[in-house]
């Protein structure tokens, strides 16, 4: 098996592309094309990559470029690819990290205080990542409950937050605006053209007969996702 993997003492433990695609039974270049999709959509932090010489079947050797990933983000992608082998990564990943935590020569200065400091920067890297996962989890706990497009005021109340604190916050940072004499709040097109937001028609029947249309400016279920991401369910925001 072509196995390329980052010790402690050269960085964080990474698993090659080309490994994955081993361990799944796909073809490498299957992996890569999933590694960049996810990528480019931000679900997973964008690899580096390394070109890397192989050797093929009528043993010419020629040059191959494979990507680096961290452990998060090979789930993802064996996710993505076969979860039914989701087994095999854990079972790889184990071996990895075994051979990461063999102990260092501590008779050697040099070495113990190299494998300290490696020690502390893999914990530090480790804490940042259970942090950004755990607002992950908060932010998807609180939009389980939230079907379809809400108003502004129902939207405060899925993400937590005071209302009047919500429309203060969309509208300083670029997602609502009234216009000059006006009673409504419209959404900016560019986030409705992103799809975070819509406005709802409504016609409403005046006593003397004629018809008034009002808008509403609503936030989708995509719309309330990148809120809860960017606006703490405990946050004080402008009051």
């Amino acid at each position: 098996m072509n196995i390329q993997t980052m010790m402690p003492n050269q960085g964080p433990i990474t698993m090659s592309s080309r490994e994955i695609a081993e361990l799944l039974e796909v073809r490498h270049d299957n992996v890569k094309r999933t590694v960049e999709r996810l990528a480019d959509k931000g679900v997973i932090a964008r690899p580096p990559m390394e070109d890397v010489p192989e050797t093929g079947g009528n043993s010419r050797t020629y040059i191959t470029q494979v990507y680096h990933l961290q452990k998060r983000d090979s789930y993802v992608v064996v996710a993505q690819l076969s979860p039914e082998f989701t087994a095999r990564l854990v079972d790889r990943w184990q071996e990895l990290e075994e051979k990461a935590s063999a102990l260092p020569d501590f008779t050697n200065p040099a070495e113990a205080a190299r494998a300290w400091a490696d020690q502390v920067e893999r914990n530090d890297q480790q804490a940042a990542q259970i942090v950004d996962m755990r607002e992950d989890v908060e932010a998807h706990d609180r939009l389980t409950k939230a079907e379809g497009s809400l108003n502004v005021t129902e939207a405060a109340k899925a993400l937590g937050v005071r209302p009047k604190s919500l429309f203060d916050w969309l509208s300083q940072n670029g997602w609502i605006y009234r216009r000059p004499g006006a009673a409504n709040w419209l959404g900016y097109q560019t986030k409705c053209d992103q799809g975070l937001l819509w406005h709802k028609s409504t016609t409403v029947l005046r006593a003397d007969g004629s018809e008034k249309i009002t808008e509403q400016v609503r936030v989708t279920p995509k719309g309330l996702s990148k809120l809860a991401k960017l606006i703490p369910p405990t946050a004080r925001l402008v009051s």
